[in-house]
Order: structure tokens, then C-alpha cells, then sequence
């Protein structure tokens, strides 16, 4: 892997540069973030472009989702977004320099010329590419006031190498690159031309970002070069092209692999942002084998020596196991604050807050916390799933009424007490404690599942446990299924 090199001759800079056509998905999450880890690590600065030079496809929208998810990351930005939109003229004004130096050409190639070329590469089975046919031609050649495009002349001999950060030296012939468009016809300029402009303008230093885009790097290269040679001041930028994130059934990430959007694993998946963090990081980079890293601990340790050239492959049970780490290390007042959300309407804080430290030990997603709690807040009569009906037949409601005697001569109302009362009548009654727990869980939460019942017990507080007990022990206590 070849080494970063830059880092020490100037101060780092990096950028994310979404286009905001719409959500913020996993992949370009993870480019964020690597970005965000460099500079911080290196003590520079992370900034964010918004690429909306696609004025059909970009969205207000979009763009407020964007930023919305790199917030709940935890991914701050040294100064405010920058638009591209704004910049046109700029861009234009680089182009100009660049056709005045000699460095790029008037093309007046019409639209039908350029059909009848790429037909003809078609049929001889040839690359794509422009041919150059304006490349030295005069433009007094062209009809008086016919509209043209200004390609940027590339070098036509040798090679280009570029020492990647994370794939190493990479080199590709300068004939396979073509003269490409920076000003079309209507004086906009093309994304190529607008990003190394702003890259440049932007300070930025170092260019991490995903391997798709590892042939433009050879496509901007030549502009930064030409630029360099006019005014001076464009230096190479480092580049780091990290491979894709892939399903685990090994093609690239899509719709069919499920939530590919930040809000969707937020929303849909329920997963705590700093589990995501550290799960990103983790697609693609590592630390020996270290698993959950913090926020902390990750500024420190990262750097691009540490990501692979392999693509990582996306597993949601993997992301799940870690979001149940961190459900667990949570705080729960703040999980409380998740859940009440969810539930809306007056849910007491306090409650959900004290029942956290037992919801949440095999809790996976906050989606789970959610189920789990809902038993806290349930109305009498509680509506039984059919297998809780099940355990509530003349044999179950027998029990329970034995549990209501007993637990209705309870005072001290404390897991230990309630767990010593309840195996005192297990034994009486010579049964399994079980016998008895699982005919109390049905009437006090109208599941099979539950925290621990004795823990529902002293969540639920004697009256409203002994009042559930109570309106199931008697033959017309039994609500309907849901």
C-alpha cells in the first residue's frame, strides 16, 4: 500500500462533495466519514460542497436530508457548505485561462458529426471517445457565429502515474484519455472542470473518495497540471480512492440489500448513530482486530495505511450485534428520550428510564427497546397474543389466583422479596418456578416475552400488577387476542 505522503508540508484539508439528487446513502456516508477521521487526525480542517451543478435533479430536499444525516453522525464541517451552483462563473472563467494559454480548444463539432463518429467506433468495435478532429483546426474554419464547445487538450503521448494513498501507484496511458468537454455550448461548465476548480479554490489537499471515481482522477490531473503552468499554485492533490461497499451476497450495495439511506437505518433499522460510526468505519479500514472503537479512539488511530484495497461487503447483523453494544453502553435516560418518541402521547420519561437497564440487555435495535416497553403503558384489559392465551386456561387462572393471595401479603415490593414470596408458592405448590412466571408474564404484559417477571413487577408497582393479575384470574378476565 503505498504511503500517505503531504501531510506534513501543508496543512490537510479534505472535502465531501455529494450531489444532492438524493439520500445520503451508506457509501457516501462512509466517504464522509473518512474524510471527517483524516482531518481531524491530522489536526486539518473537513469541508463540506454541495454538487447541485444538475439543477433538474437536485432537490431542496435532498440536500436538507443530506446534512440532516451527516449531523445525527456527528460529522461537523469547518465552514458552511459551499454550493457548486454558485461558482459557474468561476469555473468558466478557468476555462477561459486555460483556452487563452493554449491548453484547450474551441470545438464545433455538431451534434450530428459527433452521432456519425460514435456510430462509426461502434460498428469498428473502437473505444468511445472524441477523436480530436477540432483539436487543431483553426477556429476561422468554423461558420461565422456556430455554436462550440471548449474541450481541454490533453496530452496525447506517454503516461500518467498517480501514487495513490490506498491503491497504491496507479498508471494509465494518456491515449486513452480523450479531449473532454469543460464549457458546453451555453457556457456552463461540466462537472470535471467545476470540481477541480473548487477542489483547488477550496484549499483542498487531500481527495478521498470512492474507487469509481479513480479514472477522473486521470481526466482532472491534466487540467491541475495546465493550470499550474499558467499561474502557478495548483498543486497535485494526494488522492485516496477507497474500494465500494458491497452486499454480503458480493455486488454493490442497492435497494435490494435493504436500507441503503442514513435515515433509513436510523428509521427503519433502529440504529443508534455511533454505532453506525463505528460500523463505517469498520467497512474498509482496520485496527488489528479490534471491533467497537470510539469516537475518540477513532480520530487517533485512523489513518489511510489502515484501509484495505479489497471492497468491503455489508452485513446487517453484523451493524445489529454492534447497535446492541452500544444500545447497552447507552445512557438511559437518552434511550427513554428514543423510545417516548416512538410511543408519543404522555409516556412517563421516568419509567421508561428506570426500566432501560432491563429492556435493553438483549436489545439489538431501538425498535426492540420500543416493543419491550410497551407493556408499562398498557391499558387494562391488555390485549393477549394467542399464546398468552394459551397459558391463561382454568389451570393458569388457578395459579394466578394463588400468586394474587400471595402477592397481595406482600410489603416489601423488591425483586428479591417478590422472587423469594413467588418460589415459597412454586414449592408449596410443588411446581417449577416457571409454572408460575410463565401465566404472570401473559396477565401482566399480554406476552410470552418480558424482562424478567420479577423486574415487570416492581416496574409496574403493586396495584397495577396485582389489578392485571387480578382481571386474568377469573374465567371472564381473559381479553381477546390481537
Amino acid at each position: 500500500m503505498a504511503s500517505d505522503t503531504g501531510t506534513a508540508t501543508r496543512e490537510v484539508v479534505t472535502r465531501f462533495a455529494p450531489s444532492p439528487t438524493g439520500y445520503l446513502h451508506i457509501g457516501g456516508a462512509r466517504t464522509a466519514l473518512f474524510n471527517w477521521l483524516y482531518a481531524r487526525h491530522h489536526g486539518g480542517r473537513v469541508l463540506l460542497r454541495i454538487e447541485d451543478t444538475d439543477a433538474k435533479r437536485s432537490t431542496q430536499d435532498a440536500i436538507d436530508k443530506i446534512i440532516e444525516g451527516l449531523d445525527w453522525l456527528g460529522l461537523d464541517f469547518d465552514d458552511p457548505p459551499l454550493f457548486q451552483s454558485d461558482h459557474a462563473s468561476r469555473h468558466a472563467e478557468v476555462a477561459m485561462k486555460l483556452l487563452e494559454a493554449g491548453h484547450a480548444y474551441k470545438c464545433f463539432a455538431t451534434t450530428e458529426e459527433l452521432e456519425a463518429m460514435r456510430a462509426e467506433q461502434r460498428a469498428n468495435k473502437q473505444p468511445m471517445r472524441y477523436d480530436g478532429r477540432w483539436r487543431d483546426r483553426d477556429a476561422a474554419d468554423a461558420p461565422e457565429g456556430a455554436p462550440f464547445v471548449v474541450r481541454l487538450k490533453t496530452p496525447n503521448d506517454g503516461e500518467t502515474a498517480i501514487d495513490d494513498a490506498v491503491q497504491g501507484r496507479v498508471t494509465v496511458r494518456n491515449a486513452e484519455i480523450d479531449d473532454y468537454v469543460l464549457l458546453r455550448a451555453d457556457g456552463t461548465p461540466t462537472y470535471m472542470l467545476a470540481v477541480v476548480v473548487d477542489d483547488h479554490d477550496m484549499g483542498v489537499t487531500h481527495i478521498i473518495r470512492g474507487d469509481d471515481h479513480l479514472n477522473n482522477a486521470f481526466r482532472q490531473l491534466p487540467i491541475i497540471r495546465a493550470m499550474e503552468t499558467i499561474e502557478g499554485g495548483w498543486p497535485d492533490p494526494v488522492y485516496a480512492h477507497v474500494p465500494l461497499i458491497h452486499g454480503n451476497d458480493g455486488a454493490k450495495m442497492s435497494k435490494r440489500h435493504g436500507a441503503v439511506g442514513v435515515e433509513g437505518y436510523r428509521d427503519e433499522e433502529g440504529v443508534l448513530p455511533e454505532a453506525l460510526f463505528n460500523y463505517l468505519l469498520r467497512l474498509g479500514w482496520g485496527h488489528g482486530d479490534r471491533e467497537e472503537i470510539s469516537r475518540h479512539e477513532a480520530i487517533a488511530l485512523f489513518d489511510l495505511d489502515g484501509v484495505g484495497k479489497s471492497p468491503s461487503r455489508f452485513d446487517i447483523k453484523k451493524l445489529q450485534n454492534l447497535n446492541g453494544h452500544y444500545i447497552r453502553e447507552a445512557d438511559d435516560a437518552r434511550l427513554a428520550e428514543l423510545v417516548g418518541q416512538t410511543l408519543g402521547g404522555d409516556v412517563d420519561l421516568a419509567l421508561l428510564a428506570k426500566a432501560m437497564p432491563v429492556l435493553k440487555t438483549r436489545a439489538k435495535t431501538t425498535h426492540e427497546l420500543v416493543d419491550g416497553s410497551r407493556f408499562l403503558f398498557a391499558k387494562r384489559p391488555l390485549e393477549l397474543t394467542e399464546k398468552a392465551v394459551a397459558l391463561l386456561d382454568d389451570e393458569g387462572r388457578e395459579r394466578l389466583t394463588r400468586v394474587s393471595k400471595a402477592l397481595h401479603a406482600q410489603n416489601d415490593w423488591t425483586i428479591d422479596a417478590l422472587e423469594a414470596t413467588t418460589k415459597s408458592l412454586a414449592e408449596e405448590l410443588e411446581l417449577g418456578l416457571g409454572k408460575l412466571a410463565q401465566p404472570m408474564r401473559a396477565a401482566l404484559t399480554g406476552t410470552t416475552t418480558s424482562p424478567g417477571i420479577f423486574d415487570v413487577l416492581v416496574l409496574l408497582g403493586k396495584d397495577e400488577s396485582l389489578a392485571r393479575i387480578d382481571a386474568q384470574a377469573s374465567p371472564e378476565g381473559t381479553a381477546g387476542t390481537n
